[in-house]
């Protein structure tokens, strides 16, 4: 099983686009949308092979996710599972340290629990290109040209991290996709493009999406 659980992100849903976009190719994918639920439903360590995430706890107005939900995501973790993080979803769980610790590469809420300064998101059109770097992932990656949408800057890096496709806009040059690990041994990619549905269904970040997550379930 594929879960992937999103928040409608102030009502333009980035991850039912997405997952719309993908869903013929991935049967064996559930999505949920606003719906924390989902967490415990399943048995995650055992019965999830992938756990996607593309929400922010505490935002749009829904609830934070309850403890039972965070411990079941820990447990998952904890089983050297692997995660992909799509646009927020590294801040799905910041209320607890040991999310914030092993994300990688961390969106930084106004009211962040650690006190570094906020994460910010300058809208402009804007080109994603694949880094300098020896992952073998890069060389895979399709570079995008994306219209104009909020684009997530101002990240902390909370371990160390391949820097696998970044962005230059007016205010400078900044990772767009990041590789790190969980204290578990889990691999944790970050795919920071994607609020707008005229980004979350482009062909070119679509074939990203997919490409990511055949990366995750084959290693």
């Amino acid at each position: 099983m594929i879960l992937f659980v999103a928040d409608d992100h102030y009502k333009t849903s980035p991850g039912r686009n997405t997952y719309e976009m993908i869903a013929a190719d991935y049967p064996q994918m559930k999505f949920f949308e606003n719906d924390w639920s989902c967490f415990t439903a399943f048995d995650l360590a055992k019965e999830c092979d992938l756990l996607i995430l593309n929400m922010i706890a505490d935002t749009c107005g829904l609830p934070i996710p309850e403890e039972a939900a965070a411990q079941a995501v820990k447990r998952y973790c904890e089983a050297g599972k692997n995660l992909l993080l799509l646009h927020g979803g590294s801040s799905a769980f910041w209320p607890w340290d040991w999310y914030r610790d092993l994300v990688g590469f961390r969106w930084v809420r106004g009211n962040d629990p650690d006190g570094f300064p906020a994460s910010f998101h300058p809208h402009e059109p804007y080109k994603v290109v694949r880094s300098k770097c020896r992952n073998p992932l890069v060389e895979k990656l399709i570079e995008m040209d994306l219209p104009q949408d909020e684009i997530y800057t101002g990240l902390e890096q909370t371990r160390p991290m391949w820097t696998l496709m970044t962005t230059t806009i007016s205010s400078g040059t900044f990772p767009q996709c990041t590789e790190s690990a969980t204290p578990w041994g889990g691999r944790v990619i970050n795919f920071l493009p994607g609020h707008i549905p005229a980004v979350t269904r482009h062909p070119d970040f679509v074939a990203n999406v997919k490409l990511l997550i055949d990366d995750l379930l084959a290693r």
